[in-house]
């Protein structure tokens, strides 16, 4: 796609061949998002749209301290059901346990 357009040929017909040529060779086919629907325009914009989705796609979530915490607990309550043997239970407990304890010594920033 570095070849300069030939002088006489319009813009549109290069840009267009361009393209065909590029779709016939399957170059399209490995891209993201490929014969998936395009998303939703109907939303109101966004102004950080993309750093949303970089966060979404890289499983990044930011939380405050309190609702990181109360998820950790609901978390290992999920672990404990899961788990196998009592020694796994008490590694998960005493794990949410130390950070419960963390963090009534000293009270993180936030909501409760």
């Amino acid at each position: 796609m570095t070849e300069r357009k030939p002088p006489g040929v319009s813009f549109e017909s290069f840009v267009d061949k361009q393209i065909r040529e590029a779709a016939e060779r399957g170059e399209f086919r490995s891209l993201p998002g490929f014969g998936k629907p395009l998303p939703d325009d109907s939303a109101p914009y966004d102004e950080l749209w993309w750093i949303k989705g970089k966060m979404h796609r890289e499983g990044a979530s930011v939380l405050p301290p309190a609702l990181a915490l109360r998820k950790a607990a609901e978390d290992a309550e999920a672990a404990v059901a899961a788990a196998v043997s009592e020694h796994q239970v008490r590694r998960v407990l005493g794990e949410i346990n130390t950070r419960i304890a963390e963090a009534l010594a000293r009270p993180p920033a936030g909501p409760r």
